[in-house]
């Protein structure tokens, strides 16, 4: 790391916040390295010959009047071979590699290490001398992990002539495999690896339209709030409603390439269970570690709460560049709340003018900007690829009144509305379908009708306005009982209990119902509107409910997401003869006897 000495001396020190004098020479958001300990910080404000520093270490035991040391460029991180698989801390330095020093915490002074310097990667050389790049124009070639093969581009407006090309070999990521030369003779040397400020979005040659969803396997979202790639989605909840949970299930089960896990400001406990826990989840796609395909963040709440703030400019910048290389990423954000407490703590040291429940005025702009790096783009070197952000919120007591909450209801295009009454009720996930939205309904339409079935959204609907009927209905059965309700309305109750537990609630440790195909979520949801179609028919005939449902076929339905496989969805077709063939017979014995023969109705 280049530094150069300035003049600057320490004057104040708040907690994270520190600030200089005679600071004239350094930059707005420049990273600066503060007293004998080298500690990192941020340059957050410059006023006249002062200049207000973020630190994103423990400041415990600096001095009034040591130095401040310029390093002459922004917060960034080292981008190449090694990010996957690791765990790093806010500001990408590599936790692993700070435990095998003994030390239990991260201490102080330690610098910017960041991905190993040293490791030799077996790099396959896919240019040679008199080649012209331009940017984005893949180099070199290294397989990270079985999975992911990375790819070494040409740096944003960076372009030139081929005048060196390394032979393939293995090398350390510091050692330099082609060199350019651009028009103006200067020459740029191409490594393993390359800088970029966390704070600034990569550069794309343009953003395409969302037309593909993010498929997760999980019914309630896949089917009734879809996710696409290049979206974004919050999941709010209180305490114990399963946001950690959910987002492990998007990990594993999603389809996309690649998982930024972010745990922000989580207690240690928690960011401990996930960091166990990710190593053993097998990848369903490979039966090896997740960890092949993914990057953890961990940031806990004890840990200095200016690297808080940084941990999601860290993990979206990783997330960039390997969409850069024509990959699909999801991020986990775990959780913005703990995101938006350290920039309110942040913005207090600052002396700011406090906004809605002490949260800083620019909250809002501060969010959006880190959703608006979730896109699906065509990249500098012609590829596909995406960024997803699925965010957990944790409004404090549930409240989604809070301006977290509602701030990034605003900007979001799916919101999953975590319910804890359903998650007490053992109803995972606890998604509430009343609550919840997704923006991508009309988007995905096409892709659905295309791909799965031409009336799958239709079925969609028309299973939502079946549970909205319910609610309605409820209402008046707390009041009145549901005896008094008419024959059909009885029918929209016992349909919906069907809805909900035989689709909507899914077993994550069952192996036929962990992960649902689309396919097999089309048939299912086809064999309960036959269900409803068939037994609806029968009351219009004049028949009566308790002749109607029948508890062996009900259960039969509710049980089929365990009991058909995805390589016998053909039982879900027998299973749709069987209904209709039932109520078919049931519909002629009552014709045939008259409705007060109900004798024979029952023997049917």
């Amino acid at each position: 790391m280049s530094s150069e000495i300035s003049n600057a001396k320490i004057i104040f020190i708040n907690g994270p916040v520190v600030k200089a004098e005679n600071a004239e020479s350094l930059k707005m958001r420049e990273m600066v390295l503060i007293g004998r300990k080298k500690l990192i910080g941020e340059v957050v404000s410059v006023e006249n010959e002062n200049a207000t520093i973020q630190v994103y270490e423990e400041t415990s035991g600096l001095e009034w009047g040591e130095e401040v040391i310029s390093t002459g460029k922004a917060l960034s991180v080292k981008l190449g071979p090694g990010i996957l698989s690791n765990i790093f801390d806010g500001i990408e330095r590599p936790l692993e590699r700070i435990s095998e020093t003994g030390s239990a915490f991260i201490p102080e002074g330690i610098g910017l290490i960041s991905i190993d310097m040293d490791k030799l990667w077996d790099a396959h050389i896919t240019v040679k001398t008199g080649d012209y790049l331009e940017e984005g124009s893949v180099y070199a070639t290294v397989q990270e992990t079985s999975m992911i093969l990375h790819k070494l581009m040409v740096p944003p407006k960076a372009r030139g002539k081929v005048v060196f090309a390394e032979k393939d070999g293995s090398y350390n990521i510091e050692h330099t495999v082609v060199r350019l030369v651009n028009e103006d003779g200067d020459e740029i040397p191409l490594r393993l690896y390359q800088e970029w400020p966390v704070r600034t979005a990569r550069p794309v040659k343009s953003k395409k339209a969302i037309e593909k969803p993010l498929v997760t396997g999980q019914r309630v979202i896949d089917t009734f709030f879809p996710l696409a790639k290049g979206g974004t989605a919050a999941i709010p909840g209180g305490f114990g409603t399963g946001k950690t949970i959910t987002q492990h299930q998007l990990a594993k089960w999603s389809d996309a390439d690649m998982i930024v896990y972010i745990g922000c400001g989580e207690r240690g406990n928690e960011m401990t269970e996930v960091l166990e826990d990710f190593p053993k989840i097998i990848d369903p796609r490979s039966n090896k570690s997740l960890m092949e395909r993914t990057v953890l963040i961990a940031n806990t709440s004890n840990m200095p709460v200016a690297a808080r703030e940084a941990s999601i400019y860290t993990g979206i910048t990783i997330a960039e560049y390997y969409r850069d290389m024509g990959y699909h990423i999801a991020i986990m954000a775990d959780s913005t709340s703990r995101w938006a407490e350290a920039l309110r703590e942040i913005s207090g040291r600052l002396e700011e003018m406090p906004a809605e429940e002490g949260y800083p005025a620019y909250l809002p702009s501060r969010l959006a900007q880190f959703y608006e790096r979730a896109a699906y783009v065509e990249t500098l070197g012609s590829e596909e690829g995406s960024i997803t952000i699925i965010g957990a919120v944790s409004p404090a007591g549930g409240d989604f009144s809070e301006p977290v909450t509602q701030n990034t209801k605003r900007v979001v295009s799916t919101f999953l509305a975590l319910d804890k009454a359903l998650a007490y009720a053992r109803h995972y996930p606890a998604i509430n379908w009343h609550n919840s939205y997704s923006g991508y309904v009309s988007v995905l339409k096409e892709w659905y009708e295309e791909n799965i079935a031409e009336n799958m959204m239709e079925l969609r609907a028309k299973m939502l306005s079946i549970l909205q009927e319910e609610r309605k209905l409820l209402e008046i059965v707390k009041l009145v009982g549901e005896d008094i309700l008419p024959d059909d309305q009885r029918l929209i109750l016992e349909i919906s209990k069907v809805i909900k537990v035989g689709y909507l609630q899914q077993n994550a440790y069952h192996k036929d119902d962990a992960n649902v195909s689309l396919n097999k979520q089309y048939k299912m949801l086809t064999v309960i509107d036959t269900l409803y179609e068939a037994a609806n028919k029968c009351i219009k005939e004049g028949m009566p409910i308790s002749k109607i449902k029948n508890e062996d076929l009900f259960y039969k339905i509710i049980t089929m997401k365990y009991k058909v496989s995805e390589e016998n969805l053909e039982l879900l077709e027998q299973l749709m003869k069987e209904i209709t063939e039932y109520y078919s017979s049931l519909e002629r014995t009552y014709k045939k006897g008259g409705a007060q023969n109900e004798a024979e109705i029952s023997e049917a």
